[in-house]
């Protein structure tokens, strides 16, 4: 490889770092927002349970639960919260590897224009 295609490369990869890092910052709030949600609906269905509501899941009536069981049934009543969160943890996590990957990238690019430099 040629000491400029691997410069153009490393300076591929620091922009494309740049804009990975800026992506960050939204989905680490769509992530506190989606956990935040979850817990908030959590409650909210916890409450109700316990206030004697009456709830309907996948055609079950679900109706003053035992207090051992109204977190477990609170949670299945939350079920579409829980998969906000857990896609929005899995998005930030992925956007962190991908940067990891890219980081691994622009190291290895560097250390091969270091060998071709001392050529």
């Amino acid at each position: 490889m040629e000491l400029i295609k691997i410069a153009e490369l490393i300076e591929s990869k620091i922009k494309t770092l740049e804009r990975g890092r800026h992506e960050l910052e939204p989905r680490a709030k769509a992530k506190a927002e989606a956990i935040a949600n979850y817990e908030k609906a959590l409650a909210k269905k916890l409450i109700q349970l316990k206030n004697g509501i009456t709830f309907q899941l996948d055609g079950e009536t679900i109706e003053n639960p035992p207090a051992t069981l109204s977190e477990k049934i609170a949670r299945g009543l939350c079920y579409d919260e829980k998969i906000k969160s857990e896609l929005a943890e899995a998005q930030y996590k992925n956007a962190v590897i991908g940067l990891q990957t890219i980081q691994a990238e622009l190291n290895g690019l560097q250390s091969i224009n270091r060998y071709l430099s001392e050529k």
